[in-house]
């Protein structure tokens, strides 16, 4: 993951993006449970921005940082 370059702009999208399908359809990303976001490195994040995304929350959650996103929530 370190290699991925993230932007301001992806945590804002963090808390307004939601997961568009599987047993967490409909979830902001950021509240995607940590053991369903570690499934997805050993199965493979999504293509494109959704994985970038998946991947950033992951990155917060695994560091205890995802609080930090809080006061952005409207």
């Amino acid at each position: 993951m370190s290699s991925m370059e993230f932007k301001q702009e992806d945590l804002t999208a963090l808390i307004e993006r939601t997961m568009p399908f599987g047993k967490y359809a409909g979830r902001v990303l950021i509240d995607l449970p940590e053991p369903y976001l570690l499934w997805f490195t050993k199965k493979g994040f999504p293509k494109g921005e959704l994985g970038r995304l998946m991947a950033l929350a992951l990155m917060l959650k695994m560091d205890g940082t995802e609080g930090l996103l809080e006061p952005l929530r409207k």
